[in-house]
């Protein structure tokens, strides 16, 4: 055992296997949906307990609610690339299920307190996804991915557009992959056309 390196503390370890738990159920409700995740598969894809998971997190509603959510906290990668595939796993669980903020969006439309809640909360996120993005114009790039995962979102579960109703998740995130990586960019990202 070496002496130089501390060791975690109960709440370091508790926050990584939750990180852990949840990286995992972002994963399968976007490759399974709601109904065909399990609680058993999402455990076994973060190596730990079922009972642990159910611990954590109660039950799959409540682990699905987790998923779908960002604690303002919560440090978003680093990375252009891993940041891309949090946002889609994001939104292959939103597409997965009915969101719980649905009412709250459905309300948004007729309730100028509903619209408050929501602009408010909107730009909470979009001030932590600029924080991610290394490219120019940070705060636009982030609100153009939050206006797309809203109005996908909406379009699916709000207003049931046919194609955006049928097409599975996975469908949807894969055609959205290159916009969400060109939206994030990186450091080699800083022209604004094909040949910059």
């Amino acid at each position: 055992m070496s002496a130089d390196r501390p060791r975690q503390s109960r709440a370091e370890r508790r926050r990584q296997t939750e990180e852990r738990i949840l990286a995992s159920a972002r994963r399968e409700f976007a490759e399974r949906g709601y109904e065909r995740t399990t609680i058993r598969g999402v455990a076994g894809a973060a190596g730990v307990d079922p009972a642990l998971v159910m611990q954590y997190f109660g039950s799959k509603d409540q682990l699905f609610r987790q998923a779908v959510h960002v604690a303002a906290g919560e440090e978003l990668p680093a990375e252009p690339a891993e940041f891309a595939e949090l946002l889609l796993s994001i939104l292959g669980v939103k597409l997965s299920g009915q969101p719980a903020s649905m009412p709250l969006l459905r309300s948004a439309f007729t309730h100028p307190e509903a619209t408050e809640a929501v602009r408010e909360s909107l730009a909470r996120q979009i001030a932590q996804g600029a924080a991610a993005i290394p490219a120019d114009d940070p705060e636009l790039r982030s609100a153009l991915l939050v206006a797309v995962l809203l109005g996908v979102t909406t379009g699916r579960h709000l207003l049931e557009l046919d194609h955006l109703r049928d097409a599975s998740p996975e469908q949807i995130t894969e055609l959205l992959r290159p916009a969400f990586q060109a939206l994030i960019g990186g450091p080699a990202d800083s022209g604004t056309g094909p040949d910059a």
